[in-house]
C-alpha cells in the first residue's frame, strides 16, 4: 500500500470541517439534489462541523448545520476552510483550482447525468444536443479526474462508473495494490430515507383537491416527469382502468420543477394534452402544477393507495435509481413500476408490488387494478414494504460517507492523478454558452447571468 492511502489526513478521531456543494436551491420546495445534499448534510452534522453550499437560493436552515448561497470568492474560501469536500452536478470543471487543492474531495456521482443529457435535450437541434453531451462529458472527466471518492446508487451505477474510472486510468497499480475490489474508491450510497415514519398532519388529496373523494383509489406519481419517464401509457392505463374501477384517480405529484433552470420537458405538455382528449383531467386524472414542500409530502403519500412508476427501455433507464420510489417506501406504499431499473428487480424479487414490460397500457391497467382491488395482497405488499424501507434508511445508505469523514483519506494515486482535461470543441462551447445564457435570463433575469458569468470567470 502507498503512504497515502494509508495515512489518514489529519490525524483521527475529531471533529471535521465538512462542505457539502450543491446547484440546486436549498428552499421549502427541493428537488433530488437538493434533498441529497440536504440529508448528507443532516447526518453528518451530527458529528461534524458541516456547511451547505449552493449557487443557488439558500433559504432553508437547520441546527446541524449551517446553509449559505456562495458566489465564486465565498465557495474558494469555503473550500480552503474545510477538510472534506462534497460536490455533485457541474462544479468541478467550473472550478479547475479544484484538481490541485489540498483537500478530501468526495464526488456524489448517484445521477448519471450525461444519460439524462441525451433525452432532456432530445428533441432540441443536434448542434445543440451535441453541446450539451460534450459539456457534460467535461464536467465528468474532471470530476472522475480528481475524486477521491465516488458514491453511486446501485450496483448497475458502480460497473457503469468503474468503466469510467478505467478509461479515465483510475484504475492503475497505485488504487488496484490499495485494494483490488476497488470500495476504497467508489462505494454504493444511495438515496435513502428518514428516520422516522411519515406522519400525516392533513389529507392533501382524499377529500382536498375537486374530484377526488375521501374514499376514491388513488394512484400516485410522485415526483416530476420528464422525457425519460412514460406517464402517456399510464394516462392510457387509467383510461382502460375507469371502466372497471370507477372511483380509480391518479395524482401526479410535480409537474413544474423547482430550479427554474429546468425547463418542462416534452412529455409533460403530452401527457396534459392526452389527458384532456380522454376527457380524463379534473375527472380521473389531476395534475398539481406546483412542487411539494418536503415537509409536506407526507401529507400527499399517505393518501395514496398505490405508488407508480412507468419508465421507457432506454439506457438512462439501466442505470437509473428512482428517488420517488424510495419515497414510497417510506410511506409503505404497494409499488407498480415498469421493468428495466434496479427498482424493478427491487420490487419483483422482495414482492414489493407488480413489475409491468414497458409501453404496455393493458398490463399496467391490470397491475393496477389488482393492487387497487386485492385488499389482502395490498396488504401483504405492505408489509414487505415496510421490511425492506429499513435497509435504506439515511443513516445506513450513507454509511460509506459518515466512515470516510470520520477517517479522511485521499485516493491512493492522488499525487498523480492531476489535471489534463478534454479540450471542448470550440463551436460546441460557444452553442452551449448560447444556450445556458437564455435559460438564466428567462429564469432570473439579468441578475442571474451576472451571477452565472462570475462563476465562469472564477475559473482557474
Amino acid at each position: 500500500m502507498t503512504e497515502a492511502a494509508t495515512t489518514p489526513v489529519g490525524g483521527t478521531g475529531r471533529q471535521r470541517r465538512i462542505l457539502v456543494v450543491t446547484l440546486d436551491q436549498i428552499t421549502e420546495r427541493m428537488a433530488g439534489p437538493a434533498i441529497r445534499a440536504w440529508e448528507i448534510s443532516s447526518l453528518l452534522g451530527r458529528e461534524h462541523d458541516v456547511r451547505l453550499a449552493t449557487f443557488g437560493r439558500a433559504e432553508r436552515s437547520d441546527a446541524a448545520f449551517r446553509t449559505e448561497h456562495v458566489d465564486v470568492d465565498g465557495f474558494r474560501r469555503l473550500v480552503e476552510w474545510s477538510d472534506v469536500v462534497i460536490v455533485q452536478g457541474f462544479i468541478v470543471a467550473t472550478f479547475p483550482w479544484l484538481q490541485t487543492i489540498d483537500r478530501v474531495l468526495v464526488v456524489d456521482l448517484y445521477d448519471p447525468f450525461h444519460l439524462e443529457s441525451l433525452e432532456v435535450e432530445r428533441f432540441k437541434p443536434l448542434a445543440r444536443r451535441d453541446a450539451a453531451l460534450a459539456n457534460a462529458l467535461r464536467e465528468l472527466d474532471a470530476q472522475i479526474g480528481r475524486g477521491d471518492l465516488f458514491l453511486c446508487a446501485s450496483d448497475r451505477q458502480r460497473q457503469l462508473w468503474l468503466g469510467h474510472l478505467a478509461a479515465r486510468g483510475r484504475l492503475n497499480p497505485a488504487t488496484y495494490d490499495d485494494d483490488p475490489t476497488l470500495d476504497s474508491l467508489i462505494r454504493i450510497a444511495p438515496f435513502g430515507l428518514p428516520e422516522d415514519p411519515p406522519v400525516q398532519r392533513r389529507h392533501a388529496i382524499r377529500g382536498a383537491v375537486e374530484g377526488i373523494g375521501p374514499d376514491d383509489k388513488v394512484i400516485l406519481w410522485g415526483g416530476g416527469v420528464y422525457n425519460w419517464f412514460d406517464p402517456i401509457s399510464l394516462v392510457r392505463a387509467v383510461d382502460l382502468l375507469r371502466r372497471r374501477v370507477p372511483d380509480v384517480r391518479l395524482f401526479f405529484l410535480g409537474m413544474k420543477h423547482p430550479n427554474p433552470d429546468v425547463p418542462e420537458m416534452r412529455v409533460a405538455s403530452q401527457t396534459r394534452a392526452l389527458a384532456d382528449e380522454l376527457g380524463l383531467t379534473g375527472t380521473h386524472v389531476f395534475f398539481n402544477e406546483t412542487w411539494v414542500r418536503y415537509e409536506e409530502r407526507s401529507d400527499y403519500l399517505l393518501d395514496a393507495d398505490v405508488g407508480v412508476s412507468c419508465h421507457f427501455p432506454q439506457v438512462e433507464t439501466e442505470f437509473s435509481f428512482r428517488t420517488r420510489i424510495l419515497d414510497y417506501l417510506w410511506a409503505g406504499l404497494p409499488i407498480v413500476c415498469t421493468e428495466g431499473d434496479s427498482f424493478a428487480d427491487l420490487v419483483e424479487r422482495e414482492g414489493l408490488g407488480r413489475v409491468v414490460p414497458p409501453e404496455d397500457p393493458e398490463a399496467l391497467a391490470d397491475a393496477l387494478e389488482h393492487v387497487l382491488v386485492s385488499e389482502a395482497d395490498r396488504e401483504g405488499y405492505r408489509a414487505r414494504v415496510a421490511v425492506v424501507a429499513d435497509r435504506f434508511r439515511w443513516s445506513q445508505a450513507l454509511a460509506p460517507l459518515v466512515e470516510l469523514c470520520r477517517t479522511p483519506r485521499r485516493a491512493a494515486d492522488w499525487e498523480s492523478h492531476g489535471s489534463h482535461h478534454r479540450p471542448r470543441h470550440r463551436l460546441q462551447q460557444l452553442w452551449w454558452d448560447v444556450v445556458t445564457a437564455t435559460r438564466h435570463l428567462r429564469a432570473g433575469g439579468p441578475r442571474l447571468l451576472v451571477e452565472r458569468a462570475k462563476m465562469r470567470l472564477g475559473r482557474g
